[in-house]
């Protein structure tokens, strides 16, 4: 881990996608964070220490899905699946598939394995998954605004962790998609899924991969920025929405919270998901485990 000297600094972004904007000054402490996302070798050693068990690895709950199908009410999870051909990007379910078996251990599905993997980043690992291994740990997440803050490493507006320039002298600085998305993946920074942490050039704090590889859960309800309460003052350590105000307003008959992401992945493209930015955030809901999503821990200080 390392220490994150607290500080001011401008969250968001008026430049890019509207869940972004307005940006907006705000206060964090201090705070240790991991300098990697937790790994795959990591994770086994909570689970076999602790005997947890995943939530994609239990059937969920019918009660929590009415009208589900039977057949889809079984241990899974949410799979890249890259299309042939060029698709619609208006249709989700081109790429993604929920695939009954897919796991922490089995990121793909059932025939994949976390063989030559040990020190790539868990994935497959929903919000309870990832507090359960930190409370483990004896560490916690981090809020919205802490990863921010911490992202940026030190250069407060700038569009990347690095600065400005997205392949500054053409150096690849993060894992992410290149190509046309989600069809051709012309793996110009030398991965085509996950790489191992640490593959990439650090931010300014020592931290690795706070832009591409793995999206990371924060503790924060998710709310666009607009919509949060304004204040005269600068917020500090603010702690995000409230938890009935996360809910999908497109989907008003499945009440399932949703937590913010941070950091993008590789399946972020210039394309279609520009959001391996410090500013951009996504709206994660629990109870779903992906295959580009993991986490890493922070400690405070106690006193």
């Amino acid at each position: 881990m390392v220490w994150i000297p607290g500080g001011t600094f401008r969250m968001g972004s008026d430049r890019h996608y509207p869940e972004e904007a307005p940006a907006h000054a705000v206060r964090v402490d201090g705070f240790w964070i991991d300098t990697h996302t937790v790994t795959n070798e990591e994770f086994r050693r909570f689970v076999d220490a602790t005997g947890y068990v995943t939530l994609a690895e239990r059937p969920p709950n019918a009660a929590d899905y009415p009208g589900a199908k039977p057949e889809m009410l079984v241990p899974a999870s949410v799979v890249f699946q890259k299309p042939p051909r060029r698709v619609s990007l208006g249709d989700h379910y081109n790429w993604w598939g929920y695939v009954a078996g897919a796991n922490w251990r089995n990121p793909e599905g059932p025939a994949s394995s976390l063989r030559k993997k040990a020190k790539h980043p868990v994935v497959q690992v929903g919000y309870e998954d990832a507090a359960a291994y930190a409370t483990w740990a004896g560490k916690e997440l981090p809020t919205e605004a802490e990863w921010e803050f911490a992202a940026r490493g030190g250069l407060d507006g700038a569009d990347y962790i690095w600065g400005d320039e997205f392949t500054p002298g053409g150096r690849m600085m993060a894992n992410t998609w290149q190509g046309e998305f989600p069809w051709q993946n012309l793996a110009t920074d030398g991965y085509e899924g996950t790489a191992p942490v640490g593959s990439f050039p650090p931010n300014g704090y020592g931290l690795y991969d706070m832009a591409g590889n793995v999206w990371e859960w924060t503790t924060d309800w998710f709310q666009d920025h607009g919509r949060l309460p304004k204040s005269c003052c600068v917020p500090e350590n603010p702690r995000g929405a409230l938890r009935e105000a996360s809910f999908d307003p497109a989907m008003p008959d499945l009440r399932i919270p949703r937590r913010v992401i941070k950091g993008g992945s590789f399946l972020c493209a210039p394309n279609y998901c520009r959001r391996y930015r410090p500013a951009a955030r996504m709206a994660q809901p629990v109870d779903t485990a992906t295959c580009h999503v993991g986490f890493r821990c922070i400690v405070r200080p106690t006193s």
